[in-house]
């Protein structure tokens, strides 16, 4: 037992020396998303990207990614609320899945560009409603533009057409956001939704002030990256007024090629050695 435990630890230190995650000036991988809002990011056509959100009331978000072409790829997510904490778990009714194609790529003078489908809300899911706290994007199409400026900063515009429209919002919505590069490893990102397909059911949602959100991002090697994110700073939900949503981002994403090669090399190694 304890050789196959060394053996494992081996093999993930191994893996540990390649790559580098998705924040800071050395970042290796693209964000597809900030906090919320789609990007024009995508991931290389042969990785595997695994996200987790953990957010308030006990929500848990899980999302697979997969760079399945150049320029295109393609996940699925799922998730509920109550999942940490006690009692039933109240599972998503529908997985989420999410398509993006980048149609333009970002040149000096010119923004990247994509467009895609995700369908996967924050938070909870009210079936009388049919929609999540936080809408799914829907059908979106988002501009990203890096500069560089002690380190690197980008900008973000992203339009999209939610098709959680029951709550008779169905308004085309706008969000902008930034990234700002801090050393090598570290990011600041600050998003901003207009909520405008969010202020209509006034007894329930948005208080049409928009969502605006800050968080912040560290890339710990291996391709992965670790990140706080503070939701909801202007007290735009009315079910949980005057106070903003704390939340965890778990990122990891690998070239599955190579991590399989690289754990075939070390697992072989190992077996010699033993």
């Amino acid at each position: 037992m304890k050789k196959i435990i060394f053996a494992i630890s081996i093999i993930i230190l191994t893996n540990l020396t390649f790559a580098q995650g998705a924040a800071g000036s050395d970042a290796k991988f693209e964000y597809r998303s900030l906090i919320d809002m789609q990007t024009a990011g995508i991931l290389e056509k042969g990785y595997v990207g695994e996200t987790t959100d953990i957010l308030p009331n006990g929500v848990m978000i899980l999302k697979l990614e997969t760079g399945v072409f150049t320029n295109v790829s393609f996940g699925i997510s799922y998730g509920g609320s109550n999942i940490i904490g006690t009692g039933a778990p109240h599972w998503y009714k529908y997985p989420g899945v999410n398509l993006r194609v980048r149609i333009i790529n970002e040149s000096e003078a010119f923004p990247a560009i994509a467009v895609g489908f995700d369908s996967q809300g924050k938070g909870e899911y009210y079936d009388s409603s049919g929609r999540f706290d936080i809408k799914s994007p829907g059908f979106f199409a988002a501009l990203s533009k890096n500069f560089a400026f002690l380190g690197f900063m980008s900008l973000h515009t992203t339009a999209n057409y939610s098709l959680e429209s029951k709550d008779g919002d169905d308004f085309l919505n706008l969000s902008v956001g930034i990234e700002k590069t801090i050393g090598p490893s570290v990011s600041i990102i600050g998003e901003y939704n207009f909520a405008w397909n969010d202020n209509k059911d006034v007894n329930f949602f948005g208080n049409g002030n928009g969502y605006l959100n800050i968080g912040l991002r560290w890339a710990m090697g291996a391709g992965f990256t670790l990140g706080f994110d503070f939701r909801d700073l202007l007290d735009n939900k009315k079910l949980n007024p005057s106070t903003g949503d704390r939340a965890i981002r778990m990122e990891y994403i690998k070239n599955i090629f190579w991590k399989f090669v690289y754990s075939i090399i070390s697992a072989t190694s190992i077996s010699i050695f033993l």
